[in-house]
């Protein structure tokens, strides 16, 4: 099929971007024992958690006017038939699903105390302007992703590194 273009004054391409409900949902988060989950990360300890992060694809509707057949002009100019269009809908993808694994703390051990610690260390660093409350609510949540985010996780579950970089974790000592 080959497709011409139209002259200025007939629209060509008409592109409207429409998302079905599921990829209108905020992305997915969930806190995962490795040895109660059957798709965790190959080579996984089986008694650490990870963070699950699932971002869901963007699909977008093309709708295009194809041109199938161009105006007739006579000599004098004037349009004898006018040009004939088909419209044509596709849907293309956008952004891919991307689904993120990496360690993070247990629920167990995401105490009121361990939180308050969390927002006290990202308030101290410029993320997060609340009450020192000890709950997970979207303000702690929404500070941690911040943090997080120029360490190229993009997720609002604490990761096990940025709890490190925090100083409310060990580091593990280097045998070496």
């Amino acid at each position: 099929m080959r497709r011409q273009h139209a002259r200025a004054g007939f629209p060509l391409v008409l592109s409207i971007a429409l998302l079905s409900a599921c990829q209108m949902s905020a992305p997915s988060s969930e806190i995962l024992r490795a040895s109660e989950t059957p798709g965790a990360p190959p080579g996984a300890d089986p008694d650490a958690c990870y963070g699950r992060h699932v971002t869901p694809a963007i699909i977008e509707t093309v709708t295009e006017q194809v041109l199938v057949q161009p105006p007739q002009i006579d000599a004098s100019g004037a349009v004898s038939y006018p040009a004939v269009y088909r419209t044509e809908t596709r849907q293309e993808i956008v952004r891919e699903r991307k689904e993120l694994w990496f360690e993070t703390l247990c629920t167990e051990e995401l105490t009121p105390e361990f939180v308050a610690s969390v927002q006290r260390a990202l308030a101290v660093r410029g993320y997060y302007n609340g009450a020192a409350n000890g709950r997970m609510d979207h303000a702690t949540k929404r500070a941690i992703r911040a943090y997080q985010v120029e360490q190229g996780v993009d997720s609002d579950i604490l990761s096990l590194a940025a709890a490190r970089q925090l100083g409310l974790k060990e580091v593990p000592r280097d045998n070496g």
